[in-house]
């Protein structure tokens, strides 16, 4: 397993969903095995990659909870090889309360990556947009952080208390963890506000933002509606275009 990547923002909106479900499958298509852990009890990463979460009978609840096991969790993407997912629903919500009495309840996911470890190039986790015990479980079993930031105004509102965590979550939980990168999305080239916030960005984090901006795209929005990542949805399309260039500059960091 090369690397685990949080994605992750506490500010709603941003494009988290979209990114976790295009940067996944774009890997898997330029031949990386994926696994793409959903932790948001909304399950949108699992509706957007065309599964049916309301009819779950095993899902990552069960699995943190210790009623079931990776194999038994894990589907199979259709269409694209070498994608599976650890769904999600709304059962997820109950388990900041279940968890609760759980012995290391902060470390259930990595205990779950442990036995993935071999198994995938890399494990993408959509997290909630909030700092729960579901996020601290994601940041506890990351390598790497990945924040996707709206080039909105208040795009930046949170940024920094983002920050404080992951310094936080490195000093005293987990010491491998780092800043994966920024990655600016919904991008209007339209606006002088977009590129306003690309710069202020840039002259405070210019080493950990990535050279590709994803664009505000009608197709990008479409493609959830239908269950398809956007380069099945819209091959040809700017966002394909831009998420298949973020998941070289992803994999060009092995190198």
């Amino acid at each position: 397993m090369k690397r685990v990547i949080a994605i992750t923002n506490q500010k709603g909106g941003v494009g988290k969903t979209t990114t976790n479900v295009n940067l996944a499958t774009c890997l898997a298509q330029a031949g990386k095995k994926v696994l793409v852990a959903d932790m948001d009890p909304q399950g949108n990463t699992t509706s957007g990659l065309g599964v049916d979460k309301h009819g779950l009978e095993k899902s990552i609840y069960t699995l943190l909870l210790g009623d079931s096991y990776l194999e038994e969790v894990a589907l199979k993407i259709e269409d694209i090889d070498g994608l599976h997912l650890l769904p999600a629903n709304i059962d997820l919500a109950g388990a900041e309360i279940e968890m609760l009495d759980l012995p290391n309840r902060e470390f259930r996911l990595r205990e779950v990556f442990n036995h993935a470890k071999y198994l995938y190039d890399y494990i993408l986790v959509d997290c909630p947009p909030s700092l729960n015990i579901l996020t601290l479980n994601a940041l506890c079993a990351a390598d790497t952080v990945l924040v996707p930031i709206q080039c909105e105004y208040y795009a930046l509102e949170g940024l920094t208390q983002l920050m404080h965590t992951i310094n936080l979550v490195h000093g005293k939980l987990n010491k491998k963890l780092a800043l994966e990168g920024v990655v600016f999305t919904m991008y209007d080239s339209r606006t002088n506000l977009s590129a306003q916030v690309v710069d202020e960005v840039k002259s405070h984090l210019s080493e950990h933002t990535y050279k590709t901006i994803i664009p505000r795209n009608v197709r990008l929005s479409e493609a959830p509606s239908h269950g398809l990542p956007i380069t099945l949805y819209a091959p040809n399309s700017k966002g394909a275009e831009a998420y298949e260039q973020l998941a070289q500059e992803v994999i060009a960091k092995e190198m």
